[in-house]
């Protein structure tokens, strides 16, 4: 049997330390995940059941970072209010559902640092109306994501600063202790929804000042002990 046209590719993100890439197989994200963005955003932030959304993980939405290279990323169509959150990326290595908080790290291949970026007035146009969020969410080239780095060189990731530059200019600055749900809570809760396997993605939430960025400024993103991405608006 043939496929009717040649099949997309699948994306790889490169891992540090090895010639290996990670396969990628679905993306999902957490809405809404720190306190203070909740606030910004106009929600309590009572620590309600966390909610997800996904991304498609074709090679036009998710843009593969390589360590010390600056990326161009296309202004995207129909928008005028076009938003950086810069979040944790968790990689699953190992599949399962209704895994417990306890038994979420060993399924963690690793972490990275990654920009759900988001065309914000279609997103909130779509929300007023009661709406599904995927032009605003899951667009071409709206998930810059750096090198992932193996769980078993960083280890459990708990703390660590996470921090957002624009040309230069520090717009969103806390750190991964401040999410209202921690990544093993997250996969857990993910887990009861989904059945996770092996070249997941998890994106884990964006902090506080989230803005808008335009054509010709560059974003460079930072988690600390993993490698920095710097993305270049064209």
């Amino acid at each position: 049997m043939s496929y009717a046209f040649e099949p997309m590719s699948i994306v790889g993100l490169p891992i540090h330390g090895s010639d290996d890439l990670y396969p990628v197989r679905r993306i999902y994200c957490v809405g809404r995940n720190y306190a203070a963005h909740a606030r910004e955003m106009g929600f309590d932030p009572d620590r309600e059941p966390p909610f997800f959304f996904c991304k498609p993980n074709d090679a036009q939405s998710i843009v593969p970072v390589k360590a010390g290279e600056t990326i161009d990323l296309p202004y995207p169509s129909q928008t005028s209010n076009y938003h950086y959150e810069i979040e944790l990326v968790v990689a699953i290595g190992k599949g399962g559902k209704n895994i417990s908080v306890e038994e979420a790290a060993a399924h963690i291949f690793g972490y990275a640092v990654g920009l759900d970026m988001t065309r914000r007035d279609l997103q909130m146009k779509m929300r007023e109306m009661g709406r599904p969020w995927e032009i605003g969410k899951a667009f071409d080239y709206s998930a810059p994501i750096g090198a992932i780095h193996p769980i078993a060189a960083t280890g459990e990731l708990n703390v660590a600063d996470i921090h957002l530059t624009v040309d230069g200019q520090t717009r969103q600055r806390s750190d991964i202790n401040h999410l209202i749900w921690n990544v093993a809570e997250t996969i857990s809760k993910l887990s009861e929804l989904f059945e996770l396997q092996a070249g997941d993605l998890i994106m884990t939430g964006t902090p506080e000042g989230v803005g808008a960025v335009k054509q010709g400024e560059t974003m460079h993103a930072e988690v600390a002990g993993l490698s920095p991405i710097t993305v270049k608006m064209i």
